[in-house]
């Protein structure tokens, strides 16, 4: 089990207007290969780092970050300054949310899910 204390980047997340030509682009110069969750959504295999590109507007690479209690994260993040721009929601496997830095850079963390319980 992870500590909190020094929470980890797990996970990097791209947007493309143009989906397919990203993942194109990135298997063809990178060699990746992806899990397929939808025309919107394809989860990036073989980077070293886990990712996923998202079919919509072009933003900055979504760093997320993984922790075991997802709301002690959430209230820590505020504490530290942090302005919540996604509250915590859910997705297949896990649970999520957003916020940004005082800095000004966009950041996630997540939790996984146990489906079986």
């Amino acid at each position: 089990m992870m500590s909190d204390a020094n929470t980890p980047i797990d996970y990097i997340e791209f947007t493309s207007p143009e989906l397919e030509k990203t993942q194109a682009f990135f298997t063809e110069a990178f060699g990746w290969s992806y899990v397929d969750y939808g025309p919107d959504y394809k989860d990036i295999q073989g980077a070293g780092l886990g990712g996923g590109v998202e079919r919509g507007p072009l933003r900055a690479p979504l760093p997320v970050l993984k922790a075991d209690d997802l709301e002690a994260m959430l209230a820590r993040v505020k504490a530290a300054g942090a302005e919540i721009t996604q509250e915590i929601f859910e997705f297949p496997g896990g649970r999520r949310f957003q916020f940004r830095e005082p800095g000004g850079t966009e950041m996630a963390v997540w939790t996984t899910v146990d489906d079986n319980g």
